[in-house]
């Protein structure tokens, strides 16, 4: 512990504005920071943890939460790196470390395995992905046969894990969600609850937990036992929270639980970039965050924006005024511009995808990297035409998406061999493990997980099983590999070394095309594990923060030293461009006509625009095709509708963006070609011919 006499922060931290001071200094009464985009937060949040631990908090004893690991390392190394200067600290010491910082499912599982023996749960619990446990759902349907006894359509498992998802999430009753989500299932209600009870039998049978279940078993603990959660109260004499917008509401739950009084509880957002009610996110939460407690919570709203010029800002401003409900705010800057955000008109989605390649061509022979630039749109089918043009002329881009590390099948065997070797109780993963060997069907491997669960020797039952000759062999020889890794005698991450080295045989024989590529995943694999001080801890990691991309399915790499950011609205949140391009800026587009439904829907596509532009540094253009061509019509068919400008920039708006199209543009350059030329030119005067006529 640090004691209060520690000295006040030095004069090389980064200085703070009022408001962020005002956050910092804040004392242990709830405490919630409305950070408009672009103002500081990171650093006021990480400053206010080092204020705590210079106040006498015990680092060991702060909980910080976030929505990504990354994110709630990035905030301790800032902390910690204030610290250091603020404590003067040698340079060779090591910063204090916020070993409780993590993301709510990461914390959530480390707790539960900590407490299992005290709420039933054996500690070498499984934790399944969400591609698995679509896959338990899906047996489930089978065997319970809930989509034989109806004559209507049924949903498909990845449909069923949704809807449980979002029922466990939103704490929302299943009628209710599936009248306002999916009302095409209403009539499957009590088919879908005999599932969902199958689905949750199955997993503890199975002694595995999903993703929704971390969540839910860290609230049934501390609801059931009063014990522990006193205990987690005062074990963490300071919770803070980051984007607590986008919570859902066993997340909040969970809060009021752990902090019920609210001491010692500090949350940060944005109620204008809740943007993710999709995901059960409860835009409610920060909206009613201080009338939660007596006292009610102090509120700091951070305003000053360090990344855009005003003129943008006074567009997203009025944007978002619009909203019915909110935390006031105005956004100011102190870098000024003349320049306001264009609204530009087009004919279509073609001539749209042509003026966004020019101007993202001009930029750059400005001197603005592609880099720097970004055109962001509602859903991934928007920019379709906008690749083509891209790719016809030649500008190298980038479209995040693609497969997930933990999504490719090789990576998918390792995984599931490293939990059935700790929670041979795990079905899922025995069956996917079982099957992968030659001679061994679905049927054989069923017998033999029958045979594992009615033995106390399951590795023993599964070396003497009797199996066919074809299947004899390397049945044994992965009965061995088990009971060598059951054992624990290689030690970590020997053993997973000692994995690869059985399955490099069957990734060949399963994946002869592409083998090589695969293994190379498997080796990133290794390099991975040997950051980990055990099994458990590296499968837990890697399940609930995997590496974004793998090598399966792999495109050509990018050869150039610039590229063009391309990305949906959601996925840009948290991100800065110089320059951004916003796509189909009409009805039906933005807001979304799946998501006209109701006032919450329509709210949240508000906030979504409102996100969008204030990615925006520089410059920022909102484009607005006027038509669009209908599918289903032959090639090159003329058949189209007409789009509206977005209802969120009404007409009172205007005055903030400056209207721009093709047709202007080209009527500027003919006026400017011919004010270059000056006046007419006139032939010589003959001035000869004039004297002799003269007589």
């Amino acid at each position: 512990m640090y004691p209060v006499c520690c000295p006040p922060m030095s004069a090389s931290t980064p200085a703070l504005n009022p408001a962020q001071q005002a956050a910092v200094d804040h004392g242990d009464a709830p405490l919630l920071v409305i950070a408009g985009a672009g103002s500081g937060k990171t650093m006021t949040l990480a400053a206010r943890l080092a204020r705590l631990v210079q106040d006498g908090a015990d680092p060991q004893r702060i909980l910080l939460l976030s929505f990504s690991r990354r994110a709630a390392q990035e905030l301790a190394r800032r902390a910690g790196r204030l610290l250091h200067q603020a404590l003067g600290l040698p340079p060779t010491a090591r910063a204090p470390l916020l070993p409780w910082a993590g993301t709510f499912h990461g914390i959530g599982a480390r707790l539960l395995r900590e407490h299992a023996d005290a709420i039933g749960l054996p500690p070498t619990f499984s934790i399944i992905d969400r591609g698995d446990a679509e896959d338990l759902m899906g047996q489930c349907r089978q065997q319970t046969g809930v989509a034989d006894h109806t004559t209507e359509r049924f949903p498909l498992k990845g449909t069923c894990l949704a809807i449980y998802s979002r029922a466990v999430n939103s704490r929302e009753p299943l009628d209710a969600l599936l009248r306002e989500h999916w009302p095409w299932c209403v009539a499957h209600e009590a088919a879908l609850r005999r599932l969902f009870g199958a689905y949750v039998a199955a997993k503890l049978d199975q002694q595995t937990l999903d993703y929704d279940d971390l969540l839910l078993w860290w609230l049934e603990m501390l609801q059931a036992s009063p014990e522990i959660a006193a205990a987690l109260e005062a074990r963490f004499t300071h919770v803070l929270v980051d984007e607590y917008q986008d919570t859902n509401r066993l997340q909040e739950a969970i809060l009021r639980a752990l902090k019920p009084q609210g001491q010692g509880l500090t949350v940060v957002g944005d109620d204008a970039q809740a943007i993710y009610g999709f995901r059960a996110a409860e835009v409610r939460n920060i909206l009613d965050f201080p009338a939660r407690f007596t006292p009610p919570a102090q509120v700091v709203t951070l305003a000053e924006n360090y990344r855009s010029t005003q003129p943008l800002l006074d567009a997203s401003n009025a944007v978002i005024a619009l909203a019915p409900e909110r935390f006031a705010k105005t956004l100011f800057s102190t870098r000024a511009s003349s320049e306001k955000p264009l609204l530009v008109a087009v004919d279509d989605e073609a001539a749209q995808a042509r003026w966004v390649a020019d101007e993202v061509l001009r930029l750059r022979e400005g001197g603005l990297k592609l880099k720097s630039q970004a055109v962001l749109f509602r859903t991934g089918s928007h920019s379709a035409a906008l690749e083509l043009e891209l790719a016809r002329r030649r500008i190298p881009f980038v479209k995040f998406g693609g497969l997930k590390f933990l999504e490719a099948a090789h990576v998918k065997d390792l995984l599931a061999l490293l939990r059935w070797i700790d929670n041979p109780r795990s079905r899922l993963a025995g069956f996917r493990l079982l099957t992968l060997l030659p001679g061994i069907g679905p049927g054989r491997a069923a017998a033999l997980l029958d045979a594992m669960d009615a033995s106390p020797e399951p590795w023993a039952a599964l070396a003497a099983a009797r199996v066919p000759s074809a299947a004899r062999a390397d049945l044994a020889a992965f009965a061995t590999l088990c009971q060598t890794l059951r054992s624990g005698q290689r030690g970590w991450p020997d053993e997973l070394a000692l994995a690869i080295d059985w399955y490099l045989p069957q990734l060949e024989r399963l994946h002869e095309e592409d083998a090589a590529v695969r293994a190379l995943d498997l080796q990133q694999l290794l390099q991975l594990a040997a950051g980990h001080a055990s099994r458990e801890r590296f499968v837990t990691e890697l399940t609930l923060d995997p590496p974004e991309a793998t090598s399966d399915e792999s495109g050509p790499p990018l050869k150039d030293e610039d590229y063009l950011i391309l990305s949906t609205l959601h996925s840009a949140k948290g991100q800065e461009w110089q320059a951004v391009y916003l796509l189909n800026m009409v009805d039906g587009c933005l807001p979304s006509d799946l998501s006209t439904g109701s006032a919450q829907q329509l709210e949240e596509e508000r906030r979504l625009l409102y996100v969008g532009m204030t990615r925006a540094k520089r410059h920022l253009q909102l484009i607005v095709p006027q038509r669009f061509y209908v599918t289903q019509q032959r090639a090159m068919g003329e058949r189209h509708l007409y789009g509206g400008r977005t209802r969120f920039i009404p007409e009172a708006l205007l005055p903030l963006f400056e209207a721009d199209s093709p047709a202007r543009r080209a009527r500027a350059a003919e006026a400017a070609a011919e004010a270059a030329k000056g006046p007419p030119t006139r032939p010589p005067l003959d001035l000869r011919a004039r004297l002799r006529s003269a007589w």
